[in-house]
This record gives C-alpha cells, structure tokens and sequence, in this order.
C-alpha cells in the first residue's frame, strides 16, 4: 500500500489558470520525499488539495488507501500537515496549540501530555511550553508548527516549504529531526521546496 496516490490531479481556479495539468505520483510508505520547484509551480496547490484544504476539479488522491472523496476523515488520521504559514493563536502558549491538536484527533490527555514533553523537547521547545506563541522567534514557531502536526503520530506528514526564513543551523537541526521520525518511527515525510539542495 502506498502512502500517497495521486493520479491525474487537476486545478483549475476561476479565471481559467490551470495550476495543475494532471499530475500523478506515487510516494511510498516510509520514504523521504521532496517536491522540488519553483514558486508558482503548484507545490502547495498540490499540498492543498491532499489535505482537503483545496478543491480539485479532477483526479483521485488516496492517504494510505483512504480516497479523500469517499473516506476523507480516516486520510486525515494518517495525515499531518505542516502549512507554509503560522496557522496557530498567538496568543495561546506551546503546550496549549499541542495539546489542543491532540484534542481535535481524540488523543486521551495522557497520552497527549507524553506526546507533547516527547516532540516539544526534540525540538527544543519544552523550556517554552509556557511561552506565548507571539513571543516566539520564526524558527521556534516553525518548529512548534512541526510538533502540532505530530500529536496525532500521523503516518504521513507533509511539510509545505518547512525551511522557508529559517536560518542555516536551525535548517540543519529541523532536518535531523526529520530524518530521525523518518527512520525510527517510519514516519513518511513529503516536503515541498525550492531549494536544491534540500531535494
């Protein structure tokens, strides 16, 4: 079974411009996957419509099996979505955004607060679980973005553009991150960017 199947996707928003011209793409259960381009090229359209956040105007995308036409809320369970822009209340604090998402997947609140010291010290933000998310800097915010999309331990999680205005040490450290769900939980990971290196 593949993490991801997507075939003959297309969108074509009103106006007539054509953002995806029948793309299909297969993404296998615990791979590491870039979709690289440059702006404009329908990577977060594409994203959009995975997560149900975009309507396509045709085509099948499956989440582990789960064609998000028909089983829309069981894909949801195996997805997380980290999006390119802060999409949390600033004004609450870390430990609630993560608590309040495992909250929403029916997470019981042990098991919740065991997910949120776990993910918010790999990614050091458990010293800041107190901290409002306004006061955060934009590295830390990315990264709470990151572990808000792992309270529910999603099998597939998706990173639109996640190293976008994040300098190069803190770049490197979100990468390790990722490699280390990636290997040792077999989280399967698609990111989109462009850039090079990163793909």
């Amino acid at each position: 079974m593949y993490a991801l199947e997507i075939e003959q996707l297309r969108k074509t928003y009103a106006g007539g411009f054509e953002a995806l011209k029948g793309i299909s793409l297969t993404v296998e259960k615990g791979d590491f996957y870039a979709l690289l381009g440059p702006n404009g090229a329908g990577k977060s359209t594409t994203i959009g419509i995975i997560s149900s956040l975009v309507n396509k105007t045709s085509g099948t995308t499956k989440v582990f099996g789960y064609d998000i036409d028909t089983h829309l809320e069981l894909a949801k369970q195996n997805l997380g979505l980290v999006p390119q822009e802060f999409n949390f209340n600033q004004f609450e604090t870390v430990e609630q955004i993560v608590m309040q998402q495992a909250g929403y997947y029916g997470v019981s609140k042990i098991q919740a607060k065991e997910r949120a010291e776990k993910y918010l010290t790999k990614l050091d933000l458990w010293e800041k679980r107190k901290e409002r998310a306004r006061n955060l800097s934009g590295g830390m915010k990315r990264r709470l973005m990151i572990a808000r999309a792992l309270m529910h331990e999603p099998q597939l999680l998706i990173l639109d553009e996640p190293t976008a205005g994040v300098d190069i040490e803190l770049r490197r450290s979100m990468w390790d991150f990722l490699k280390e769900i990636n290997q040792e939980q077999g989280i399967t990971i698609i990111l989109t960017t462009h850039y090079l290196e990163e793909a």
